[in-house]
């Protein structure tokens, strides 16, 4: 009977867990601010609890529906009400702007030189000579805007009109021909079989992988080891 009663709690937990997930939406795995942080930590062992709990599962549930609605209210909240994420979710900090560091911005956000200079390399910044602006987004994440002089050159900048891309189509995939999406690029089954046959095979199974770019209107192939 106690096996049961472990797996039922197990399941209930399980499907509270998703069904909560499922209307919270993706935010709780994506990028996370310090409210959604605190309460996907705290839903996780409530219902940890939930899975063990078997004389009374119906308080762990109660709290886990709680934990649940309250995360939502609070998202709708933000929504409904710009001013209030300021209060929720907090504020992005500037922490480094033309070539002052920010102190007291630094102490603010819990992070000393150590940090912040950690923070910078991990985006590409070895030298604070090539940073115009650092700013801390509330979830924690480091925003760099680098000099005019050390920003990649683009199309508008030499003058040059760009072509616009699209994306790769998967025509073969692990050696089958995927029949859909190679009609959706308005190719046909002896074209692939011409293509190849000009870069030396007999046939797709041959093939790992094989993408075609329209815009390019190039067939690249990978094949199989």
């Amino acid at each position: 009977m106690n096996i049961i009663k472990i797996i039922g709690t197990a399941l209930l937990s399980v499907i509270t867990l998703f069904i909560i997930t499922k209307i919270m939406g993706h935010k709780q795995v994506a990028q996370l601010d310090f409210f959604d942080y605190v309460s996907g930590i705290t839903i996780g062992s409530i219902g940890a609890e939930l899975a063990t709990n078997l004389e009374e599962p119906w308080k762990p549930l109660i709290a886990l529906v709680i934990y649940g609605c309250v995360s939502i209210l609070l998202n709708l909240l933000t929504h409904k009400i710009p001013k209030s994420r300021k209060y929720i979710n907090g504020t992005p900090t500037i922490l480094m702007s033309d070539q002052k560091l920010y102190r007291k911005n630094l102490k603010k956000a819990k992070l000393d030189l150590s940090d912040f200079m950690l923070l910078c390399r991990e985006q590409g910044y070895f030298d604070l000579n090539d940073i115009q602006t650092a700013i801390l987004e509330y979830n924690g994440k480091l925003s760099i805007l680098p000099k005019a002089s050390r920003r990649p050159a683009t199309p508008e900048d030499l003058n040059i009109t760009a072509k616009s891309t699209r994306l790769g189509i998967e025509v073969i995939m692990d050696g089958r021909i995927m029949q859909e999406n190679l009609f959706r690029a308005g190719r046909d089954i002896n074209w692939l079989d011409s293509s190849l046959k000009a870069e030396g095979y007999k046939q797709a199974k041959e093939i790992f992988l094989g993408i075609y770019y329209q815009d390019k209107n190039k067939l690249t192939l990978y094949s199989k080891e």
